[in-house]
């Protein structure tokens, strides 16, 4: 029988602190209270002085209430059952589903040995065209998704998650508005794909602190699957900027000394923990993760997207519904370029060479300098280009986006004025019908 503790010394906001020796860090308490049975985490020690975040808040909790400490970390359950499945931010159901207690695991490891990870080599389809064919997405790679708020980010993953070559879906919700919350739900299982994952959801009324376990619950479940089931898991986070500013709130409540526009000193850490559970593993499944981090006025510099930058291998900037060609980059994808098509490489270069000709040319038109044929050409083709690849609705296989490509430079230029290989354009070119 565990130990009660009785004298709480201080209460500060949610966050209580209780005298109690030898308590592990991040380890589970129950507090008892007239108002009940609260679960609360411990998120700070010092000495003997334990601070525990109580997650459905300290309203009703005096100062004589009761604490018993559980002795180990949050848990969640890791097995086939939680297929289909929707749960808050501490693993309760949010569906009208039982509550899951078997196969229980901890959540918050460590990162996986880099001995045991091998090189990212496989492709990973999601039928989006500015992915696939421009900025390839790797098993066991971690990208951010750049955004603006207002972007329809939450669209782009549920459409990624009902198309993505993967065994398993994860998806962290963190300060969802229950909106985005129910648009996740139904939009997968209207198009079939709940069956295949697994939604871990805090939205914006729920406790702070279960915004923090989110990512770590779904990246838990997901080295389950990974090791144990070989399953190619993909984990798609939203929003890592949510997450961040709960922790800086839980700081600024334990009067932390704030960082970089009040966010806590070791928020680079607290990244690069989570991202870095994308592996792939010897012998075994993967890990791939996709997160959404909101540029708070659109300022890449912000301390989020900024220390994120540094972590994660490359990144895809969304702007105006669309995924923006410069500034987004995969940096793996040259390790699958060469293994899709022989002209995979060599097209993508081309059209965002061209993409970026045509860019000049529109700001020439609009500042009213005369317009070449060689600038009408570009012209045409950056409006088919943004229409059939860049436009979120097209939803084509890697195989028909190249033909697509080579359609369009078709449509547009001659073939010598491409710059492409005469190998290829003999091979691709489209025959005159």
């Amino acid at each position: 029988m565990k130990k009660f503790y009785h004298h709480i010394v201080q209460i500060s906001g949610n966050v209580i602190t209780v005298l109690a020796p030898n308590v592990p860090y991040y380890s589970l308490a129950e507090v008892v209270s007239d108002q009940g049975t609260s679960l609360a985490q411990v998120i700070r020690l010092d000495g003997d002085r334990v601070s525990l975040q109580v997650f459905a808040g300290s309203r009703g909790i005096a100062t004589d209430s009761r604490v018993r400490f559980l002795g180990h970390p949050m848990r969640v359950s890791a097995s086939a059952n939680l297929l289909g499945r929707v749960f808050n931010g501490s693993g309760e159901p949010r569906d009208a589903g039982p509550p899951l207690s078997d196969n229980q695991i901890e959540i918050g490891g460590p990162s996986v040995n880099p001995s045991r990870r091998i090189v990212p080599r496989n492709m990973i389809r999601t039928g989006l065209p500015m992915i696939d064919l421009f900025n390839t997405l790797v098993e066991s790679q971690k990208l951010p998704i750049f955004s603006s708020a207002g972007e329809p980010y939450n669209d782009l993953l549920a459409r990624i998650a009902m198309q993505a070559e993967v065994d398993l879906i994860l998806v962290g919700g963190m300060g969802l508005k229950y909106d985005d919350y129910l648009f996740f739900h139904q939009t997968l299982e209207k198009h079939g794909a709940l069956s295949r994952s697994i939604l871990f959801i805090h939205t914006a009324s729920d406790p702070v602190v279960e915004c923090l376990l989110v990512p770590d619950m779904a990246l838990a479940v997901a080295e389950h699957f990974a090791v144990n089931e070989n399953k190619r898991v993909l984990v798609l986070l939203t929003d890592m900027t949510n997450f961040c500013d709960a922790m800086k709130e839980i700081a600024i409540t334990m009067e932390q000394i704030p960082s970089n526009r009040g966010y806590p000193g070791d928020l680079y850490s607290q990244l690069a923990s989570r991202y870095e559970k994308a592996v792939d593993f010897e012998g075994a499944g993967s890990i791939t993760v996709l997160a959404v981090t909101t540029m708070p006025g659109d300022d890449v510099t912000h301390p989020v997207p900024d220390n994120t930058g540094y972590i994660t291998e490359g990144q895809f900037y969304l702007k105006q519904g669309r995924i923006e060609p410069f500034g987004s980059l995969s940096r793996l994808k040259q390790q699958v370029n060469d293994a899709t098509r022989s002209d995979h490489r060599a097209l993508m270069d081309t059209m965002i060479r061209l993409y970026a000709d045509f860019r000049e040319a529109q700001e020439k038109r609009a500042m009213g300098f005369r317009v070449s044929e060689w600038d009408t050409k570009l012209l045409k083709y950056g409006d088919l280009f943004e229409a059939r690849m860049m436009d979120l609705s097209v939803n084509i296989p890697l195989e028909k986006a190249l033909d697509l490509g080579w359609t369009t430079l078709a449509e547009c230029f001659e073939p010598a004025e491409t710059g492409i290989k005469s190998d290829l354009i003999a091979q691709y070119w489209p025959k005159a019908q």
